[in-house]
């Protein structure tokens, strides 16, 4: 049964934890409202010298006012905030520095905090035992008042008058504290929010996690779509050999245990990435240009002819390039292998100007007749992504019946 629309801001579990929030910041002036105090009856008390007073005060202000401007206290508000009043606030940015603005603007939400928070406490220990007092002694409970007190222009006989004042008290106060959790609520994104700076930061670090994320799934879907390649042509050639030629099936079984174990290593390293343990993740080497060798290995031993052929020294290639290169050829072959037809040609040159890949196989013919176009789906996506993030250029088309990919890095990217 749902209250009247009167009484629902007195029962809504909302008020509850609003009121929670608010005597938090009553607990958190204590302290001051304590500091005040002291330093009131020192400059009141008679033999204590002003100059001395005016010294410690100095200090006392500064230990006082300091953790109003700092991160970790905003940090607080926005936790409490959120799991007190209910406003879906951004976490703070672990590193970033706040600017003066937002410092500012922390700080009045702490002060208005401490002061709302303080005169609901101080509300809470005098108007409601007054108010329990009065209902109290409706009831015939002996609370000590005679009927000489006064209490304005009511005194303690006129007890059924004392009890509605008593009542009215509860409610305006429960009343006060929904009102005030109310504005809390609705100052709280104002003076706590992220500034312009903090957002552009926030969205700076999600595309970095993005970015990264989509690293880690270029690097999964080559590495395990160029072993699940290999694996099947290597599983399908042995098996139509099976009877006549046990030794190229025991070559078969070797190679795509050795791929597979390859793409295990780097989903094991992928996976790692992925996990947030809070812990650094071991990382195995990773596969660059060095490795060409054993790659082209693989896809011949899966039955695709490779010619290769190149120039320079792949050794002298920075880090990220030889990396990325290496993928961008693994994907190559792994789509020649899935969708070609006929030998493959390689061609790897480094030169100062950069290092160009051209990768050139036949077609497939479709029983449309058409030409089939080879790593049309995600392989092909995740080949231009690697170029444009070393800044470099990819052409991937059909060439005279033939397809063709030519990739072009600069060697000044690093990474």
């Amino acid at each position: 049964m749902n209250p009247p629309a009167p009484l629902r801001p007195l029962v809504a579990g909302s008020t509850w934890r609003r009121g929670v929030f608010l005597l938090l910041g009553g607990v958190l002036a204590l302290p001051y409202a304590l500091l005040l105090v002291a330093f009131a009856q020192l400059f009141t008390t008679s033999g204590v010298p002003w100059p001395l007073v005016l010294v410690l005060l100095v200090p006392a202000a500064t230990i006082a006012v300091v953790p109003i401007f700092l991160g970790g206290s905003r940090a607080l508000e926005i936790a409490a905030v959120r799991g007190l009043l209910g406003v879906e606030l951004p976490e703070p940015l672990p590193g970033h520095r706040l600017d003066r603005e937002t410092r500012l603007r922390a700080a009045l939400w702490i002060g208005l905090h401490l002061i709302s928070g303080a005169l609901v406490v101080a509300a809470l220990f005098s108007a409601v035992p007054m108010a329990l007092a009065f209902i109290a002694a409706q009831a015939g409970v002996d609370v000590g008042m005679t009927g000489a007190e006064r209490f304005g222009p009511l005194h303690a006989g006129d007890s059924g008058w004392l009890t509605l004042v008593g009542l009215l008290v509860l409610v305006a106060l429960g009343y006060v504290v929904a009102g005030l959790g109310a504005l809390a609520a609705s100052m709280a994104p104002a003076l706590l929010g992220p500034a312009s700076a903090e957002r552009i930061a926030a969205l700076e670090a999600r595309a970095a996690r993005l970015a990264e994320r989509n690293r880690l799934a270029r690097e999964l879907h080559d590495s395990v779509g160029h072993a699940l390649t290999v694996a099947t042509l290597q599983a399908g050639a042995a098996r139509e050999v099976l009877d006549g030629d046990p030794e190229f099936v025991r070559r078969a079984l070797g190679a795509i245990e050795e791929t597979a174990r390859r793409a295990m290593d780097d989903l094991d390293q992928v996976l790692g990435l992925l996990r947030e343990t809070g812990e650094p993740a071991a990382r195995t080497p990773q596969r660059t240009l060095s490795d060409l060798d054993g790659l082209i290995a693989d896809t011949r031993a899966a039955g695709t002819s490779v010619r290769s052929r190149g120039s320079g020294s792949l050794d002298a290639l920075p880090a990220a390039v030889s990396r990325e290169g290496y993928r961008i050829v693994q994907e190559g072959l792994t789509n020649a292998a899935r969708h070609g037809h006929g030998p493959v040609t390689l061609r790897v040159d480094v030169s100062p100007d950069g290092l160009e890949i051209e990768l050139e196989n036949g077609v497939a013919q479709p029983p449309s007749g058409g030409a089939a176009v080879p790593g049309g789906g995600r392989g092909l996506i995740g080949m231009r992504e690697r170029v444009l993030l070393l800044g470099g250029q990819i052409t991937a088309k059909m060439d005279g019946g033939r397809w063709r990919v030519r990739v072009r890095l600069p060697i000044g990217a690093d990474g």
